[in-house]
């Protein structure tokens, strides 16, 4: 049905359109169609995301956190280490000790060149050695984040300054104690948060291989 000009009349409306209702109507409908396709390319937008994800961790090789062996050969590292006129420490320690981390750096901190360990206790817990050659003082302040003795002890009949902060709970982070000599030219840090019968099994460890002069 038309009407008197030949245009369409809308049901709706009981009369043809003016042209403003047209494109509005049009227009409305093109919206529609935006949002639409919008919302639609979104949907596939994240299943592909999805998708990459998926095939990422099917793919990629995670290691077995079970299997994987992290322990440094420390005693092997001081062996090779090409420092002449240096002893660096290798004790020999129980079974159940490990080691993490193994390395020496020339003029590391305050012109002092450092030999480091890391080991790991029977019941996991740290303890870093590092041993400081010709050391001075500052060396020693910054090791201990500047904290002052708290004591002294004698381990298989050599004689350790004491560094004992926990007390502090976890403020003290990974230095909660530690045990500090000389013999020689060398300074020995030892800190961490280990048990005492393993900083005693350490230290006796680092006297026999440098006992006092």
């Amino acid at each position: 049905m038309t009407d008197a000009d030949g245009r369409p009349i809308v049901a709706e409306l009981g009369r043809a359109e003016t042209p403003e209702e047209t494109w509005a109507r049009k227009d409305a409908a093109r919206t529609a169609r935006r949002q639409h396709q919008t919302a639609f390319n979104l949907v596939i937008a994240m299943i592909a995301s999805l998708g990459i994800v998926l095939f990422l961790v099917a793919v990629v090789v995670r290691p077995d956190s079970q299997v994987v062996d992290r322990a440094v050969d420390y005693r092997q590292v001081a062996q090779d280490a090409d420092v002449p006129g240096v002893t660096l420490a290798a004790p020999t320690l129980p079974k159940g000790f490990s080691a993490n981390r193994a390395d020496y750096s020339d003029k590391a901190a305050d012109g002092v060149d450092v030999w480091t360990v890391g080991f790991l206790t029977p019941d996991q817990q740290f303890i870093g050695l590092q041993q400081g050659v010709s050391a001075n003082d500052t060396w020693v302040a910054n090791q201990l984040e500047e904290k002052p003795a708290t004591g002294s002890v004698t381990i298989a009949g050599t004689k350790w300054t004491v560094y004992d902060r926990r007390d502090e709970g976890k403020g003290a982070g990974n230095d909660a104690y530690a045990l500090v000599r000389t013999a020689g030219k060398y300074t020995f840090v030892l800190a961490g948060t280990a048990d005492d019968a393993s900083f005693r099994t350490l230290a006796t460890a680092v006297s026999q291989q440098f006992p006092d002069s």
